[in-house]
C-alpha cells in the first residue's frame, strides 16, 4: 500500500476492526469506563483478529490480550509473525482462555463456533460485553449468554442479522472509501479508521429515525445495551462518517491540498436528501 498513491483498505480486516471498535467505544460508555481500563480478551489473530487489536489499541485499549489456535500469545513463543508478535505479552504461554476471561470487560470472538461456554462468560467483569462473531454460529449462541448472565446486565454482539448488534461492515467501507476518495487522499490511515469508528458510535447515540425504527419491529433501537451499532439501514451514515473520514484526512495531512470541510459537508447533506 506505501508503494501507491491511491487509497488502499482490506475491509475484512479493517472493515471488521472499524465497527468491532465503535461497539467498544459505546460499550465503554454505557459501563462508564474509559478505554484504557478496559481489559480485553481477542479470540482469533488471524486477520481480522489482528486489526481488530491494532484498532483497539489505536482508539485507547491497553490491556489487551490475544489468543490464536495454540493458545495465548505469549511474548515468549517463538512461533508468532510479526504481526501477532506485536500483541505478545509477557504472561505464562499456559495461560487458558478461561483464566484471561476472568474478570474481563470485553471478549472478541472473531475464531469458531461454540468455543465459548456459559461458565466462560460468567467469569468475565460483572457487566460485559461479548462480542461472538464467527458466522454463521458464533464462539457462544445468545441464548446460552442469557441463561448463564440470568440477573446480571451485559452487551452481546454477533455477525448475525437476526440478532441484535450486528458488526457489518457495510456500516464501514461505503463511507470509509467515499471520505477518502472525495478527500482525494492519497491512503487510508489508522487516524481516519478511527475517525469512522468513532462517527459510528456517536451515530448509535443519537435518536433513531422513524423509518429506521419501522424496519426492526421487534428491537427497540435506542442507545443502550440492545443497541450498540447504528443499523446499515441509517441514511445518516452517508454524511456523518463519510465527514469524519475526511476531516481526519484532512487534520492527518493526506487529503488534497485546501479541501474545504464546511463545503464538502454541506454538498453531502445536499447528495444524501436525493437518496
Amino acid at each position: 500500500m506505501e508503494l501507491l498513491d491511491i487509497p488502499v483498505m482490506h475491509d475484512d480486516q479493517w472493515g471488521t476492526a472499524v465497527i468491532v471498535t465503535a461497539g467498544i467505544v459505546n460499550f465503554a460508555a454505557i459501563a462508564g469506563k474509559e478505554l484504557g481500563a478496559l481489559k480485553v480478551v481477542v479470540n482469533g489473530a488471524g486477520a481480522a483478529g489482528t486489526r481488530i487489536a491494532d484498532m483497539c489499541k489505536a482508539a485507547g485499549v491497553k490491556d489487551l490480550t490475544m489468543f490464536d489456535v495454540k493458545g495465548v500469545l505469549a511474548s515468549s513463543r517463538t512461533d508468532l509473525n510479526p504481526k501477532n508478535r506485536v500483541h505478545a505479552r509477557d504472561v505464562d504461554p499456559a495461560m487458558t482462555r478461561r483464566e484471561a476471561m476472568t474478570g474481563a470487560d470485553v471478549f472478541i470472538g472473531v475464531s469458531a463456533a461454540n468455543v465459548l461456554s456459559g461458565d466462560d462468560v460468567k467469569a468475565m467483569a460483572a457487566f460485559p460485553a461479548i462480542f461472538a462473531m464467527a458466522n454463521p454460529d458464533p464462539e457462544i449462541q445468545p441464548a446460552e449468554v442469557a441463561k448463564a448472565m440470568v440477573g446480571r446486565t451485559y452487551v452481546m454482539v454477533t455477525g448475525r442479522s437476526d440478532f441484535p448488534n450486528q458488526v457489518n461492515n457495510v456500516l464501514g467501507f461505503p463511507y470509509l472509501f467515499r471520505g477518502a476518495l472525495d478527500a482525494r487522499a492519497k491512503k487510508i490511515n489508522t487516524a481516519m479508521k478511527v475517525a469512522a469508528a468513532r462517527a459510528l458510535a456517536a451515530l448509535a447515540r443519537e435518536p433513531v429515525p422513524a423509518e429506521v425504527q419501522a424496519l426492526f419491529p421487534n428491537e427497540k433501537l435506542e442507545f443502550g445495551t440492545g443497541y450498540i451499532i447504528p443499523k446499515p439501514f441509517d441514511k445518516r451514515l452517508f454524511v456523518e462518517v463519510s465527514y469524519a473520514v475526511a476531516e481526519a484526512a484532512v487534520q492527518s495531512g493526506v487529503a488534497s491540498a485546501g479541501f474545504d470541510l464546511a463545503a464538502y459537508r454541506a454538498d453531502l447533506e445536499r447528495r444524501n436528501a436525493k437518496r
